[in-house]
């Protein structure tokens, strides 16, 4: 398959439920899908043989063979009906006209169909023999992969509690065998069940297990079933939900609680809030919560930073924050409805033309970020892009007195003119007086009507503006919100003085 191309699994149509919760995680060259009681897998790694309904079916495991065509595989699953088998070919190739032996118990059949991956079918014990097999949580809404273990959690009967799957085996679930491979839950070793609602699964490689919890953060340290030790990592921040968490490039944590954004650094130091004085009122202007909100985190590589996305489930309206690392500072940023993000999930293609953070949209468009656009697409066309910088506000060193700004010179980016190099778009220079800095940033931020507004257009040093203002504070702000706009400043001064 084509980089960039999309192929469609037809037998997952129709049968997930997209108004409800729902996660992935890759393992074992396989896609497993978290969707409530709608749990399933999209393998793209077996062959499944169709044959009648096995009256002794093959243990997974077991090496079958088709002589005549010199073709051989190692079971994997094998349905519920006892009517398709999964496995791994080794050699060959399998065909519908010779009988197919195992190494095991198992009937001898011809197949009646050969499907090369990928399939989708149902994720259950293998053949849901719960007698053999142990049984899987009735509901889940989490999961993720931990020292080759399936996890799950999420379950609402029972929110505390999480479950994992035989090592190497994601349909084994038979909690009683007594080796440290066999399947374990909290609620029967030793690391014990949580006393807090788990929110989200963070498996740091093999190392660790974050249970990210309603007010609190639990670290999983080695296997559950091997001496593994459940410890508190933090009880008084939790996490929001599935997907508000992610790693960046030096393995450092971030995530969204009810109390801001947080980083816990590489090796897990202290919880450090990112947000508490920057954004102090970020959970109270949002007003989070989890039956409204979808929060999503993702490292972009290519821009290097976090982009965290509040998005309201039900419109797709958002409020959007980028994280820059390299300046250590907060953007907010909001999109289209059309375009909020319900999942973020960066693509490490081969070809760097499509390795990009990806955004799973309101609309169910899969889109991306690109720098050379200077709209954004909706479903119905392109809007403009409306962005803007404010300078810090000016202040008159005594509170009885007053500042006047006598004029503005703002130098834009670009080169000479006739050059190669690109040039900015217009930019709009605003300016605002008030008695104090507050009351400036609140005319700034609900759009009054500032003292001055003048357009300046081309590359480099503007015209001085003789935008004589005065007051106790004084505020500048920068924007374009025109279609098919970019701009960029290397500069601003001011001829201030006292008065």
């Amino acid at each position: 398959m084509a980089a960039g191309d999309l192929v469609v699994l037809t037998d997952s149509v129709g049968d997930i439920d997209t108004s409800d919760n729902l996660v992935m995680f890759e393992a074992f060259q396989k896609v497993y899908v978290v969707n409530g009681a709608n749990l399933k897998v999209a393998d793209f790694v077996n062959t499944k043989l169709t044959h009648g309904a096995l009256a002794t079916p093959h243990a997974k495991g077991d090496v079958l063979t088709q002589a005549t065509s010199n073709a051989s595989m190692i079971v994997d699953f094998t349905n519920e009906a006892k009517t398709a088998t999964y496995g791994y070919v080794t050699t060959g190739t399998f065909n519908t006209t010779h009988e197919v032996t195992g190494d095991g118990s198992g009937t001898a059949f011809t197949p009646t169909a050969v499907t090369d991956n990928p399939h989708w079918y149902d994720w259950t014990p293998y053949q849901n023999d719960t007698t053999t097999y142990g049984s899987m949580p009735a509901k889940a809404y989490l999961g993720c992969l931990y020292r080759g273990r399936a996890v799950l959690s999420g379950n609402p009967n029972y929110p505390y509690q999480w479950y994992m799957s035989k090592v190497a085996d994601a349909y084994n679930w038979a909690y009683t065998a007594n080796d440290s491979l066999s399947a374990v839950a909290g609620g029967n070793s030793r690391a014990g069940e949580l006393g807090d609602v788990i929110r989200a699964l963070v498996p740091y490689q093999d190392e660790y297990l974050l249970f990210g919890c309603a007010n609190s953060i639990w670290a999983l340290r080695g296997d559950p079933a091997d001496g593994g030790s459940l410890t508190p990592l933090n009880e008084t921040v939790g996490v929001f939900g599935s997907q508000s968490w992610c790693f960046d490039g030096g393995m450092n944590l971030y995530f969204t609680s009810k109390n801001g954004i947080h980083m816990i650094p590489y090796g897990f130091g202290p919880v450090q809030n990112l947000s508490q004085f920057v954004l102090p009122n970020l959970v109270e202007d949002t007003e989070l919560d989890p039956s409204v909100h979808r929060v999503t985190m993702a490292y972009d590589r290519e821009r290097e930073g976090i982009l965290t996305s509040i998005t309201t489930i039900t419109d797709g309206s958002n409020v959007c924050y980028w994280y820059d690392l390299g300046t250590k500072g907060f953007y907010p940023e909001d999109y289209p409805n059309a375009c909020g993000a319900y999942s973020l999930y960066f693509h490490e293609s081969n070809d760097d033309s499509y390795r990009k953070l990806l955004v799973g949209s309101t609309d169910g468009f899969i889109r991306n970020f690109d720098r050379t656009s200077k709209d954004d697409t909706t479903t119905n066309g392109t809007q403009a892009i409306s962005s803007y910088m404010t300078l810090p506000i000016l202040q008159s060193p005594e509170d009885e007195d007053d500042i006047r700004i006598n004029s503005i010179v703002v130098t834009t980016a670009g080169g000479a003119s006739g050059g190669s190099s690109s040039d900015t778009d217009s930019v709009d220079v605003e300016v605002y007086v008030g008695g104090d800095p507050e009351t400036v940033l609140e005319a700034i931020e609900d759009g009054d009507t500032p003292l001055h507004d003048t357009t300046i257009t081309g590359p480099g040093r503007a015209n001085r503006l003789r935008t004589r203002s005065r007051g106790n504070s004084i505020g500048i702000r920068l924007s374009n919100d025109t279609a098919t706009s970019t701009w960029a400043v290397e500069r601003v001064s001011a001829n201030i003085r006292e008065v």
